[in-house]
């Protein structure tokens, strides 16, 4: 595949089965090792289901019976997917661009920290076992009290990226009671929303905006299609 070309973007507009979604994924992505189809980073939501990253600690899921859970090939922990999160499967040749997984990441908060700045919202990364997005929501004078907006897992397969970033923009966020978070016991760390922070913004306006800043990062996108 030739070299610089745009990235392909594509959006699934119904809820796309986690299972189907996964398959697609990296049936893509072996097309893209192979250099037989481009980069491509796609837009979708799940229905309601919690996923186990490679880190995922058992006693973390809290409730398993209330959602199917799936083992993931990801990084991290266990995390929650459902309506109005937005997901954004990142496909990226890494072999065309920088050989350094935590530059990638780092560059993956960058886009939701930038995504947040398009709504005047303030977003941080941190170090250690947080990796996301979090938002402070400390009172003054008040305890510490930060809440994570976006989750991150990524894999790679001989250089080239799979799975991504699940961004809140209005999923039920009750749902998120069945597991522990990405590990995050401690009750001064939570999860949190565009509409809980008192932003009605619709998923067409998120996507505006996180299309922008995956463009900012990685470079220019186009039109493409959905693997399903």
């Amino acid at each position: 595949m030739r070299k610089n070309l745009p990235i392909e973007w594509a959006v699934s507009d119904e809820l796309v089965p986690y299972a189907d979604a996964v398959t697609a994924m990296e049936q893509r992505v072996a097309k893209i090792v192979a250099g037989e189809a481009r980069e491509l980073i796609w837009f979708l939501q799940h229905p309601p289901v919690y996923t186990a990253g490679t880190s995922a600690q058992m006693d973390d899921l809290l409730d398993p019976n209330r959602f199917p859970v799936f083992e993931s090939g990801r990084g991290g922990q266990f995390t929650y997917h459902g309506p109005g999160q937005r997901i954004a499967y990142v496909m990226l040749d890494l072999r065309e661009r920088e050989r350094d997984v935590r530059a990638f990441v780092c560059a993956l908060e960058r886009v939701v920290i930038d995504t947040l700045a398009g709504f005047n919202i303030r977003g941080e990364a941190r170090d250690g076992d947080r990796i996301g997005v979090w938002v402070d929501r400390t009172q003054p004078g008040g305890d510490l009290r930060e809440d994570k907006i976006a989750a991150l897992g990524i894999r790679l397969k001989k250089w080239v990226s799979m799975h991504g970033l699940s961004f809140n923009v209005e999923p039920d966020l009750t749902h998120f009671g069945g597991i522990t978070p990405c590990g995050v016991s401690d009750p001064r760390f939570g999860v949190t929303s565009l509409v809980d922070l008192g932003y009605p913004v619709s998923m067409d306006d998120a996507d505006i905006a996180m299309r922008a800043a995956f463009e900012t990062q990685f470079g220019p996108l186009e039109p493409g299609k959905a693997p399903l």
